[in-house]
């Protein structure tokens, strides 16, 4: 169990932790001479269990709650520490409503220095302190009167503390590692070393991981947890963790830096969160407030921009986005708290929603009822909201990064709720049953006006339909609905062209007996049939009425026009396809020199043809390469 303290200045909490532990927390010159905490201080409980007790020291003084916030995150128990002498002070309630504000619950209130005052005194401190916490997460805490110095108390503090201990059930360790970095430095022989406590997941000697939002990697050389060597650490644990990398220094590290897995190194600098309003505050709170924010960690400026109204009043939560200078490392489910620009007051905090927020559309009803979803139900309930406002698709990539899910937890969620998955070539896709069959719905809506409005063209090409219909929809989904709707027999396809059944374009008796004399000229080279003027030449017509009566034949799927005045059979581009995808397939690309001596025509024509292949969306040029599309669909 992690033991973090809280409470004013000078109220006994390094002397409490020196007499449940034994071991000064003030490990800095200066914080001897002074007699007062500056920064972290770190001690250790051995339990004859063999478990161990971690405490997190905190600074009292208020220029330093940028300090106790980053000690703050990530402890199990919390001992909110009080003078009998002095009672709450500007501190201890600062430091109470951080607590709240990081959804700390589990605690107790250790009521100091009981040897230096009255029983008269005492009974209204503790009069002052069940004041204080009524309607906090602690108001059922016990208060536990102790004296440092005497030991009065000390030995009951540390049986609760011990019988606390064993009824904390030791996280599972689930999701990817992450560990909120407070101290980083260097051991003679050792190397570099982070500390922290691990949010979730497990490391173990030998992982390879990356800190955030550097994205610098490093590998683990060696594990302390709860200040004892170790093979692994899990969530719920103080670890220090040896690390190397290449030209690794410990100047590349910094107090609030993550090192994390790979899966979940993902720096955001806007996201949407859960806001909650301080109480205490004298006036509203606007939109668009410079503050001081404390995540994990870290310490950065980030304005609020309100997605509900424009100002907030004390006390109450809001949905909003926060937008921080520098990049950030969260996930939904971390709290966060912000203080005034000039980090005097604590303004208030809440919980992270989504690091992936739409660029568009962020007010709406729909959005922000999302939202509010996200803040208090079960991951399963929160995916099939999100499914049923996803038209286009949820981006389960995005979701396991943001809900910090494994590829293991992601597979276990595919049947609850029920979805259909569609893996394209970034990310995989999951549509809800009834949104999947309202997108094929408005494909053939789509098509059937198309052909109300251009009665003389046979339909439209794949891409064509996709820009029509379902512009936002991934070519890999919408390429799966065609062929679903082709299986149906909802639609049928004639060459390049997607079109309803029944649905033709029809040539006249005179075009029909032109494009019968036509055929045979495009068919004697396929790969390199004659130009329309060469067509013009041959059978003697004008070139204007081979030009017109080509784009008329186009439109029944019989040939492609494939460069200017250049038109191919749709045989011949069916088998020039297969050629390019087969060279793509053996050596991973398509070059024009190697395709030109495969169809055995000019380098300019084979070029011309790759470049049709571009443009239909079968191949995709990179340099002077093309490669082929995942998934795309044969000319």
């Amino acid at each position: 169990m992690i033991i973090g303290t809280a409470g004013h200045i000078d109220h006994g909490k390094t002397s409490l932790v020196k007499a449940l532990t034994g071991v000064d927390a003030d490990r800095l010159k200066e914080e001897k001479a002074r007699g007062i905490t500056l920064d972290l201080g770190y001690a250790y409980k051995p339990l004859a269990n063999g478990e161990v007790l971690g405490f997190v020291d905190v600074p009292g003084h208020e220029k330093l709650i940028h300090n106790m916030l980053a000690g703050a995150t990530g402890i199990d128990f919390v001992l909110l520490v009080i003078a009998a002498d002095d009672g709450p002070m500007p501190q201890t309630r600062e430091h109470l409503a951080i607590l709240q504000l990081l959804g700390l619950a589990r605690g107790a209130v250790v009521l100091s220095k009981i040897d230096r005052v009255s029983p008269e005194r005492l009974a209204a401190a503790q009069a002052e302190i069940s004041a204080l916490l009524r309607a906090t997460s602690l108001q059922d805490s016990p208060v536990l009167g102790v004296s440092s110095v005497t030991g009065q108390g000390i030995a009951e503090l540390q049986a609760y503390l011990e019988n606390r201990a064993g009824q904390t059930t030791l996280s599972q360790g689930d999701g990817h590692f992450r560990l909120a970095i407070d101290r980083a430095f260097t051991l003679s022989g050792t190397g570099t070393v982070v500390t922290g406590t691990a949010h979730s997941g497990q490391v173990k000697i030998g992982d390879n991981l990356v800190i955030s939002p550097s994205g610098l990697p490093v590998k683990v050389r060696g594990i302390h947890t709860q200040n004892q060597p170790a093979e692994s650490g899990r969530a719920g644990q103080r670890c220090a963790i040896n690390i190397t990398g290449q030209r690794l220094q410990k100047d590349d590290i910094a107090r609030g830096d993550w090192v994390l897995a790979a899966p979940v190194h993902s720096p955001v600098q806007r996201f949407d969160v859960l806001l909650h309003i301080v109480a205490t505050e004298e006036r509203a709170f606007r939109h668009w407030t410079p503050v001081h924010l404390h995540i994990g960690a870290r310490d950065v400026m980030a304005r609020v921009s309100l997605l509900q109204g424009e100002t907030v009043q004390p006390g109450q939560s809001v949905l909003a986005q926060l937008v921080t200078d520098q990049p950030v490392g969260t996930l939904a489910g971390d709290r966060f708290v912000l203080r005034d620009q000039s980090a005097t007051r604590t303004l208030g905090g809440g919980q992270v929603l989504d690091i992936f927020p739409p660029t568009r559309n962020r007010r709406t009803p729909a959005r922000l009822a999302l939202l509010q979803h996200c803040a208090g139900n079960h991951f399963d309930a929160i995916v099939a909201a999100l499914l049923e406002q996803s038209p286009t698709g949820v981006d389960l990539n995005r979701l396991a990064v943001n809900w910090n899910r494994s590829g293991e937890d992601m597979q276990q969620l595919y049947p609850h709720p029920p979805m259909r998955v569609v893996n394209t070539a970034a990310t995989s896709l999951a549509f809800a049953e009834r949104a999947w069959l309202q997108l094929g719905e408005s494909i053939v809506a789509g098509l059937t006006r198309l052909h109300e409005q251009e009665p003389d063209s046979l339909g439209a090409g794949r891409e064509r339909l996709r820009r029509l219909t379902q512009p936002a929809l991934a070519a890999e989904a919408f390429n799966q609905q065609i062929d679903e709707l082709l299986i149906e027999g909802r639609l049928t396809q004639s060459g390049p062209w997607l079109h309803l059944p029944g649905h033709k374009v029809r040539l006249s008796s005179v075009e029909q007996v032109d494009w019968e004399k036509i055929r045979p000229l495009l068919d004697q080279q396929p790969f390199e049939p004659p130009r329309v003027r060469d067509i013009a030449r041959s059978l003697q017509q004008e070139e204007s009425r081979v030009r017109q009566l080509l784009k008329r034949v186009a439109r029944t799927g019989e040939v492609y026009l494939v460069a200017h005045d250049h038109y191919f059979t749709c045989q011949a581009v069916s088998q020039l396809a297969q050629i390019a995808g087969k060279q793509a397939r053996d050596s991973g690309m398509v070059k024009a020199a190697e395709f030109r001596d495969l169809i055995g025509t000019g380098r300019k024509l084979a070029i011309q043809i790759l470049e049709f292949f571009d443009r239909t969306g079968f191949t995709r040029r990179t340099g002077d390469e093309h490669r082929l599309r995942q998934n795309a669909p044969m000319p």
